[in-house]
């Protein structure tokens, strides 16, 4: 009896830091989209899936659309007759979490390119101010449209006490985004979305993770009716294998420091 418990214990002190629980941060991009957040029926909003399938999830919103009086984008979107920030307040009330993906959502190395760090660092900073408008909370984390954040203006606002999201393979694995291509699946006749189907795709991804150890995830999604309508397959599936589905704050709190740990003590 001894010698098995002595075993169990070196077993766990062998195992990653972030082996100890199976983790999902389910993240959407690109919103407040009210047309999204409660449907258009007969098919269901993103609210109502998430919270059929209780879960909480993180939201990457857009400033711009943080403004008095916007709906979104009339070229795209539908008006419900629901604002933007209105809509946040809901995903607020629905215990999600809500940060930071620009005000203007430009790309900012071309962006730097053009007008300068000073006027990425402004972005960034102009969206998580409409953010705090709204949430009253202050955002901690950053997405950057398409992942691309020059340098200089990475170590500004790490300094300034933002954690960047990212798909860099200079982070751990359980540190990087997966990018789910979702929105490739968006509108009526797709030729580009991820085959055999967007649940498929994500899942080949996590098994690739899976064998090099990793359970714990962040998964990047756009806020788009298409998304919406797989949800409940992919959360279902992953809770049956044994998922948690956290914000990102939590999952940070969880992976991250860890993660940093085990990088110091090597």
């Amino acid at each position: 009896m001894l010698r098995s418990l002595v075993f169990a214990a070196l077993f766990l002190l062998t195992l990653p830091a972030f082996a100890a629980d199976k983790l999902i941060a389910l993240t959407f991009d690109d919103g407040p989209r009210p047309y999204v957040l409660y449907g258009i029926k007969p098919a269901p909003g993103l609210l109502d899936v998430l919270d059929q399938q209780h879960v909480k999830a993180t939201f990457f919103v857009m400033g711009w659309r943080l403004t008095p009086k916007t709906w979104g984008d009339r070229r795209y979107e539908t008006n419900i007759g629901i604002t933007c920030i209105d809509a946040a307040k809901d995903v607020l009330k629905h215990g999600h979490e809500i940060e930071d993906h620009t005000y203007s959502h430009e790309e900012l190395k071309t962006a730097e390119r053009k007008k300068g760090e000073q006027w990425v660092i402004g972005d960034v900073e102009r969206g998580a101010a409409v953010i705090k408008a709204v949430s009253g909370s202050q955002p901690l984390y950053v997405r950057p449209p398409d992942w691309v954040l020059p340098d200089d203006a990475r170590r500004e606002l790490e300094h300034r006490g933002y954690h960047i999201l990212t798909i860099s393979n200079e982070n751990p694995v359980a540190l990087r985004d997966i990018n789910s291509l979702d929105y490739l699946c968006a509108g009526k006749h797709p030729t580009q979305c991820p085959k055999p189907s967007l649940v498929d795709s994500v899942l080949k991804q996590i098994d690739q993770r899976e064998k090099k150890g990793v359970t714990t995830h962040v998964l990047a999604f756009h806020e788009l009716t298409t998304t919406t309508a797989v949800m409940p397959q992919l959360i279902s599936t992953l809770k049956a294998r044994g998922y948690r589905f956290v914000t990102v704050q939590e999952y940070m709190r969880e992976v991250a420091k860890p993660q940093r740990e085990t990088q110091v003590g090597k």
